[in-house]
């Protein structure tokens, strides 16, 4: 993705965002934090789709591979929700500019 000097999000980049999105698995995706969420096991991100493996990120370190933080895991499940909501919000926006928030 080029980001254009303005700073500003063009209609393009918006599209290229949303093609992403569009191309990810499906939502809802949902973190899933031992201790939190459930009782045993690995900390991971369910997929909404039953046929879609669930989803485990790690980070590489020089004292192995521990998983993400639970912050991190949560973050990542919910942006695949709150980017189709933001483009949305944004097109909105764009579209009518002085309309109230619903």
């Amino acid at each position: 993705m080029t980001v254009n000097s303005s700073g500003n999000i063009s209609d393009d980049e918006l599209d290229e965002i949303e093609r992403r999105c569009e191309a990810a698995s499906p939502p809802p995706w949902e973190a899933f934090v031992e201790g939190r969420d459930h009782s045993s096991g690995d900390d991971f991100i369910r997929i909404a789709r039953g046929d879609e493996p669930d989803m485990y990120v790690f980070r590489s370190t020089d004292d192995g591979v521990p998983p993400a933080s639970s912050e991190d895991l949560d973050f990542i499940a919910h942006a695949r929700q709150d980017i189709t909501r933001l483009i949305a919000e944004v097109r909105r926006l764009r579209t009518n500019p002085g309309s109230p928030r619903p």
